[in-house]
């Protein structure tokens, strides 16, 4: 067993467009997305908000469970995130 954690997040939009990643370091890599410093679809569509967190304690299982939560429906991943964050606070200012 690793001492390292790895963290599956999911971001949103104001408008509720959600995006899902993977990192060892959720801190930073929100960070990033909050400050624009990813380039790409979070940046594009001001995906920053941190809905929603799973922690792993190996990377193969954290990545795992990325690609599932990417295939799943829209209202599946709506029903995830209300279950741990039912009116969508912003857990990165929670957290740090």
């Amino acid at each position: 067993m690793s001492d390292k954690a790895y963290y599956v997040y999911i971001l949103s939009s104001f408008n509720k467009v959600l995006y899902i990643g993977i990192t060892s370091n959720l801190r930073k890599r929100i960070w990033e997305h909050r400050e624009g410093i990813v380039e790409g679809f979070t940046k594009r569509y001001h995906v920053k908000t941190l809905v929603y967190y799973e922690i792993y304690d190996n990377p193969e299982t954290a990545i795992k469970r990325e690609k599932q939560l990417k295939r799943w429906r829209r209202d599946k991943k709506i029903s995830l995130i209300e279950s741990m964050n039912l009116n969508w606070r912003d857990l990165y200012k929670e957290l740090f």
